[in-house]
């Protein structure tokens, strides 16, 4: 009865694990291997859709497109634009810094859809929409901002967002860094960008990781917003790898052709993670500390 103990405590959990993760992940994979549309029947045709997936004449254009969004969104704003206001915000007093913190925060705490909407009404292609209405207000023409540079316009839309999180962690990080480092470089006459170049960013490394990594996966997965502002145009300009998927399995009802397109997608995702592990030197990180302190 002991043995069996620990299993009964967590077998509410494994029950959960199981239903919601081992058993969709498992049906994915098998679902790859037929061409299941809207009749559910289960014809399995092998490698087929892996085969098509190869000459599918869109794939080379949503990958370009997979690249430009994943990595220009990190780069930009889950990355960049996350650690300058973690560095920005904590070099100032809290109560300022809280207050810009909060007001980054703003967009996450909006509705996926009340969000993408609000995106849509600022780049409206006419005079009605914010973008259009201020340069009204200089005597410019009105633009049509997601036609012109649609992919620009889903970068910006989820990078506010993006930034947030990260902005989060690097803001924990920084606050965990002893104030006795700081006062000893100011002290040495140690400038701003000295103290973050040669403190900040070295004791950040882990959390500048985990950042990447988490969001080059969330990124390479995500796609609800473009799937509210451009769907995927116009014509597959802003079709990244995850709408694409998506397209083809419930909008077209290609469900096996969609699930080899998510097998790969979580390839891709796992080859980026190790990646990014072996960047950082990973196991470096999870070393025990040569000085044991008491």
């Amino acid at each position: 009865m002991k043995r069996l103990k620990p299993w009964l405590l967590l077998s509410p959990l494994l029950i959960f694990v199981v239903t919601f993760f081992v058993i969709p992940v498992v049906l994915t994979v098998v679902i790859a291997f037929t061409d299941m549309d809207y009749s559910f029947i289960w014809n399995f045709v092998g490698f087929q859709n892996f085969y098509d997936i190869s000459s599918d004449f869109i794939i080379p254009r949503v990958i370009a497109n997979t690249f430009i969004y994943t990595f220009g969104t990190l780069g930009l704003f889950n990355l960049g634009t996350a650690l300058l206001i973690s560095l920005l915000t904590t070099s100032i007093s809290d109560r300022w810094g809280n207050f810009f913190r909060t007001l980054w925060m703003l967009p996450r705490l909006t509705p996926s859809v009340v969000y993408g909407l609000l995106w849509l009404w600022m780049f409206d292609p006419t005079e009605y929409g914010l973008v259009n209405f201020v340069r009204g207000l200089f005597g410019l023409p009105p633009q049509d901002w997601l036609h012109t540079a649609p992919m620009w316009m889903i970068i910006f839309a989820n990078g506010f967002i993006g930034a947030s999180m990260g902005m989060l962690v690097f803001t924990a990080a920084i606050k965990s860094i002893p104030e006795d480092y700081y006062r000893a470089a100011r002290i040495d006459g140690a400038s701003w960008f000295m103290v973050v170049r040669k403190i900040t960013l070295p004791l950040i490394k882990w959390h500048l990781l985990f950042v990447t990594a988490y969001q080059t996966l969330s990124l390479l997965a995500s796609f609800e917003y473009i799937l509210i502002i451009t769907d995927g145009g116009p014509v597959y300009r802003t079709e990244v790898w995850a709408l694409y998927t998506y397209h083809n399995a419930f909008s077209h009802f290609r469900f096996g052709y969609g699930a080899a397109l998510s097998i790969i997608l979580v390839i891709i995702g796992v080859v980026s993670a190790l990646v990014y592990m072996k960047f950082f030197g990973f196991e470096s990180l999870m070393e025990k500390p040569k000085v044991e302190v008491e």
